[in-house]
């Protein structure tokens, strides 16, 4: 599994290697001038040179990749021209709170979503089976963000359940030591079930909404994967020996159903991290999605390479880690390089 790991791993060097020269190119090809950006709009065109000058960008774009890979060899990002900070440092300390928010809105799909899923494959052509195929649908037909809007003006600012959209923990409360960066893991760390309690209250409407964006492609896979399982002979066996419905369904479907599911919440979760930009936007969530859109509306060259390499190491990891996963679901799969 080690190898199997190790060379999954090294063959995805080029792909990153093109990722960042599509990257490079296409930053530069942007609409727009950093340099008159930061200079200002009364800035005089000696003031605009200088300021190309000192960001480098009056160089060739040849001379400017050689930096930027140079750089990256060394592991440096970059600086962020907006904030003046390390790109690498503020990825990694905005990192967490996209994660926290992707993993936590994921859970909620899956917990929902797959269930939903057996119930439709028991009862095919039924009315819980067009039930929860309509429930599925309705989700992923309003946009993230007007769900999102529509979920804070319900239970903020009509009924009042909701702590406001202000970020991952309300004004009243300071953050947990930082441990892992997980405010949920790391006030439990610190013994601190007040600050849990406010740190979850902040994260349940941004999961929903997100969460509800993908329950329906998760339903769907699951229900066709169960529908095909369930019709296979072993199953028909199993109904022969007398065994119970529950233990049919959970120990004999649903594990021999989770391999294509397991490939379609990958794929979601590669899909929620791009998506979650908006989410962050509305809750002001302070993740890496909304730090690369504000970077990329005042020209921020480096913030934006950094996040788009981020993501491409992040999908790539989290495929490995589907493929892994398929071992313990199902041992008779074998990893080959």
């Amino acid at each position: 599994m080690i190898a199997f790991a190790a060379r999954r791993l090294l063959g995805a060097l080029p792909n990153l290697a093109g990722v960042m020269v599509v990257t490079f190119v296409l930053t530069r090809a942007l609409p727009g001038d950093p340099a008159a950006y930061f200079a200002g709009p009364a800035a005089t065109p000696e003031a605009v040179a200088e300021v190309r000058h000192a960001l480098g960008l009056d160089r060739s774009l040849a001379a400017q990749f050689a930096t930027y890979a140079g750089d990256l060899a060394r592991g440096n990002l970059g600086h962020s021209v907006t904030t003046g900070q390390p790109v690498l440092t503020e990825l990694a300390a905005r990192l967490p709170a996209s994660l926290e928010l992707v993993a936590a809105a994921l859970l909620f799909a899956a917990a929902v979503s797959i269930p939903l899923g057996v119930l439709a494959a028991t009862r095919p052509g039924s009315w819980i089976d067009h039930a929860c195929r309509a429930l599925a649908t309705a989700g992923v037909s309003l946009p993230t963000f007007f769900t999102g809007l529509l979920l804070a003006y319900v239970f903020y600012f009509l009924l009042g359940w909701a702590p406001p959209p202000t970020g991952r923990l309300d004004a009243a409360f300071s953050p947990p030591p930082a441990f892992t960066g997980f405010y949920l893991i790391d006030s439990l760390a610190a013994g601190d079930p007040e600050l849990f309690a406010a740190a979850l209250a902040q994260l349940v409407l941004p999961a929903l909404t997100l969460g509800l964006f993908v329950i329906a492609p998760i339903t769907r896979m699951t229900r066709a994967s169960m529908l095909g399982v369930l019709a296979a002979e072993f199953v028909r066996t199993a109904r022969a020996a007398g065994l119970s419905r529950g233990t049919i369904l959970i120990r004999y479907a649903l594990r021999n159903a989770l391999l294509p599911v397991l490939t379609t919440l990958g794929m979601v979760f590669s899909f929620l991290l791009g998506s979650s930009i908006l989410v962050e936007k509305v809750f002001a969530w302070p993740g890496v999605g909304s730090y690369a859109l504000e970077a990329l509306v005042a020209s921020d060259y480096a913030p934006v390479q950094g996040f788009v390499l981020m993501m491409a190491i992040l999908y790539l990891l989290l495929n490995l880690a589907v493929d892994l996963a398929y071992v313990a679901v199902d041992p008779r799969v074998r990893l080959q390089g």
